[in-house]
């Protein structure tokens, strides 16, 4: 079965054979295809991987039920990624939003996900796109941590440690 699906998938076919014969056959040609399976994988698969780096994560202080995070998100590999969401065990509710200028009003918006091209950095900062920390469990007061933990599309799951930082003077 292993061996029939390394060769469907990298175009390969075995010979006809009966059954007594394959016994000269799997020792060394299964071993070797066996070491060759992940990159018929690979070539079976859309290219280029996403290769997420984070840094820079900080959570802003507040005493109020309500805070948020920022991060600096590097994609160094050859695929596109998507932020798709965050969790942390602070919050009650973690999302994604982003705040915008429409004329002389600053509004916040919840968004699906934040897109992360091959090659390129976005940085979740105030003012911008960033994670909303929602129905907070406790104070955040500067010099804690928060973990949290952001989901990628291709990625998975990456935790990043957010310093706590007082608030300044901007918003969300």
């Amino acid at each position: 079965m292993f061996v029939s699906a390394v060769l469907l998938c990298s175009g390969l076919v075995l010979p006809q054979t009966r059954e007594a014969d394959m016994s000269s056959f799997l020792p060394s040609r299964v071993h070797f295809l066996a070491l060759l399976f992940p990159l018929f994988i690979a070539a079976c698969s859309e290219g280029g991987t996403s290769e997420i780096s984070v840094s820079d994560a900080w959570a802003r202080e507040s005493a109020t039920r309500t805070s948020a995070a920022y991060v600096k998100i590097e994609n160094k590999g050859g695929a596109d990624d998507m932020l798709t969401g965050a969790m942390s065990p602070v919050a009650e509710t973690v999302e994604i939003h982003d705040m915008t200028m429409e004329g002389m009003v600053m509004k916040m918006r919840k968004l699906d996900g934040v897109a992360v091209k091959a090659g390129e950095t976005v940085e979740l900062a105030p003012g911008g796109k960033h994670i909303m920390l929602i129905g907070l469990k406790q104070v955040l007061e500067e010099g804690a941590s928060v973990p949290v933990t952001l989901v990628f599309e291709k990625a998975g799951e990456i935790e990043v440690i957010a310093p706590v930082r007082p608030a300044g003077g901007m918003g969300h």
